[in-house]
């Protein structure tokens, strides 16, 4: 996503992170529009892709960072960035396994919407996106170890 340090603290906005969720539903429904509208179902999957990109771009950067979804966003920063950190190193097994049942949903999202099939895109969507929720809520952990009261300042 080519994201730099300004573009995590826009995407810490929690309307940012919130409106993200949205992403995989919507992709699921744009890829599934193909039965409604054949070819035009590009659009709106394109349109998704664009919104995946411009998401934590579009809002500025929050106020505070004293709530759930900041913190779970910064934390994913602070991840990336120095998820090899001997102090974070315990998170590492926990993390690494939610990925994988993220994977494996969206894995499951993509052949339901392949073969059309309803049950599987929707417990794929499901498993997908309560994994990723529940990566995020260890981010916040992630963060609260790293975070000392500065909110973005603390990743500068």
């Amino acid at each position: 996503m080519a994201m730099n340090d300004e573009v995590w603290a826009r995407h810490a906005n929690p309307m940012s992170g919130w409106s993200r969720v949205s992403i995989l539903p919507l992709f699921a429904i744009a890829v599934w529009s193909r039965v409604w509208i054949d070819w035009w179902a590009l659009v709106p999957v394109g349109a998704v892709l664009i919104w995946t990109w411009l998401n934590p771009r579009l809002f500025s950067s929050p106020a505070s960072t004293d709530n759930w979804m900041s913190q779970g966003v910064l934390g994913e920063h602070v991840w990336l960035s120095r998820g090899k950190d001997c102090v974070l190193a315990h998170h590492g097994p926990v993390i690494r396994n939610l990925t994988i049942s993220t994977a494996a949903g969206v894995v499951m999202l993509l052949i339901g919407l392949v073969v059309l099939n309803v049950a599987l895109t929707t417990t794929g969507l499901a498993v997908a996106m309560l994994s990723k929720l529940w990566i995020l809520d260890r981010m916040v952990w992630v963060y609260s170890e790293v975070d000392d009261g500065q909110g973005l300042a603390s990743l500068e």
